[in-house]
């Protein structure tokens, strides 16, 4: 595990950022026409977006941009997102953060299924510092900077396994804690039948014994 993500530490800069289209929509249609992409970061980790969006302002089309994460904060919310932007944030908390875009028809426009081409690329952790200034502010040489990304790379990865190791934790003692309250549920449910049926012996028995039947 370790020697992949060291290995993917090298071989991510490598790797072309995502690309997609998003088709324009009037903006008063009620359905949301989001597209979301979502990625995870743990507390405290620097998050840097970059999107660079096809298109000029005052074209027909306004895309809008918004990050979030799961436990409603909210980071970025651009609006009329062209050319080449940056975003950075530090994460409050251990959840997955959503990066969203709606590209609403603002005006006339000359195609007839318009839409904006949008490139993205999100670093985290130690991926999204920029380790040529760090470099250049502490004199380091390139194999000492190289080294240096590695051990925060290693960091994230010890700091992911008790992460991981905690929320196992939490799990086992969740499922411990309803295996319990369910044997007791059971325990409880099986004496409630036990005392209904015992209940119903003897008062069955005794509107015999007041009929003279027995």
């Amino acid at each position: 595990m370790l020697a992949l993500r060291l290995l993917l530490a090298f071989a991510l800069p490598l790797i072309s950022a995502l690309k997609f289209d998003i088709q324009a929509h009037p903006g008063h249609e009620s359905a949301s026409k989001e597209r979301c992409i979502r990625n995870f970061a743990g507390n405290g980790q620097l998050v840097v977006v970059t999107a660079t969006v096809s298109g000029s302002r005052g074209d027909g089309q306004t895309l809008n941009m918004h990050i979030k994460d799961a436990i409603n904060n909210d980071y970025h919310r651009p609006r009329d997102v062209v050319g080449e932007n940056r975003y950075a944030f530090t994460s409050h908390a251990d959840s997955p953060f959503d990066i969203c875009f709606e590209n609403i028809i603002t005006g006339h426009t000359n195609v007839g299924a318009p839409y904006r081409t949008v490139e993205l690329d999100v670093d985290v952790g130690a991926d999204a510092k920029d380790w040529t200034s760090i470099q250049a502010d502490e004199k380091l040489k390139p194999i000492e900077a190289s080294l240096k990304r590695i051990s925060e790379v290693a960091k994230e990865i010890v700091d992911e396994m008790n992460y991981l190791k905690e929320r196992e934790m939490m799990l086992r003692d969740t499922n411990e804690s309803t295996n319990t309250r369910v044997m007791y549920f059971g325990i409880g449910t099986m004496g409630m039948l036990v005392a209904l049926g015992v209940w119903q012996i003897v008062y069955l028995r005794a509107y015999f014994r007041s009929k003279h039947l027995i």
